[in-house]
């Protein structure tokens, strides 16, 4: 496993979620960053922002390494999608996702990267453009290079981005209201379906008439693998400000371990975090507090 820089601190979580997936894939494909931009078109610098947390990627960029490590494309290009506005709420367009290299292409230089706002203005006409080609079913989507628009056309697609980043996010909001009250359903029927006499209690999250609502722990091994009663998931991707029954499972599954997440309120907070990192830095996995694949796998263990 390839032992990775701290990304910066400062970083927003949605950021670090999709960087820290982007470095599981790296590292999944055994592939250096020469290597990859050979494959990807991308020069090994420019991948070196990406993965240190310094640039964000495009989307052509996100597309190149599904492609390479096998995974979802469609949670990934998700994640992209809410990392890039959270980039622009936190860097006010200081930073811009930078264009592909050509093959033969020299490296960008630093005077050349602090052009400004029309470098900036050209890379969110480029993204633009390739997503009007998605959308339209096109196979071939990039990468492009795009001259900067004018004044009054920048201003009217900054306006554009600005309402599909709502609705994307409006969109996720409510697919994960609906999705926890399926959940809440599904357990409240399994609760009222339990014989009084049976060994085991029901998994839906218990209220608490003056608190939070709080989950149950029924932890117990199945096929050599810990489980906890309130998500099944191996996989899922939480870091702090996620909430649900998948982060009620990771508390149980910490609390297991001998670490101390706090309440199992199914909200990812502080003291779920540094459980989290005490938990990687035992298991020897790179210590970022999200759980990914790799931690799940140590929870579970």
């Amino acid at each position: 496993m390839s032992r990775w820089k701290a990304l910066p601190g400062e970083l927003d979580p949605r950021v670090r979620q999709l960087v820290v997936r982007l470095r599981r894939l790296k590292d999944h494909s055994g592939l250096s960053l020469r290597q990859l931009a050979a494959k990807t078109g991308y020069s090994a610098s420019s991948w070196e922002r990406y993965l240190g947390g310094r640039s964000l990627p495009p989307r052509e960029a996100v597309e190149a390494m599904v492609r390479i490590g096998g995974d979802d494309p469609t949670r990934l290009l998700a994640l992209h999608e809410v990392a890039a506005e959270a980039w622009g709420e936190g860097r006010a367009g200081t930073s811009a996702p930078e264009g592909p290299d050509a093959p033969n292409a020299p490296e960008t230089s630093e005077a050349t990267e602090a052009t400004g706002t029309a470098d900036t203005a050209s890379a969110a006409h480029t993204v633009e453009v390739v997503g009007a080609l998605q959308a339209a079913g096109a196979d071939d989507t990039g990468p492009y290079h795009l001259a900067a628009p004018n004044e009054e056309t920048r201003q009217g697609r900054s306006l554009r981005v600005a309402l599909v980043a709502g609705a994307v996010a409006l969109v996720l909001a409510v697919s994960s209201a609906v999705l926890l009250a399926v959940r809440l359903t599904d357990g409240d029927s399994r609760a009222s379906a339990t014989p009084l006499g049976s060994a085991t209690s029901s998994v839906s999250p218990s209220p608490s008439p003056s608190g939070p609502r709080t989950y149950a722990c029924e932890v117990e091994r199945i096929d050599g693998r810990w489980y906890a009663g309130n998500s099944r998931t191996r996989d899922a991707v939480l870091a702090e400000g996620l909430a649900g029954p998948e982060v009620a499972e990771a508390q149980c599954l910490l609390r297991r371990a001998g670490f101390a997440p706090g309440v199992v309120d199914g909200i990812f907070g502080p003291h779920t975090k540094s459980a989290v990192e005490q938990l990687q830095k035992r298991a020897g996995l790179v210590v970022d507090g999200i759980i990914g694949r790799h931690t799940w796998g140590a929870l579970r263990r």
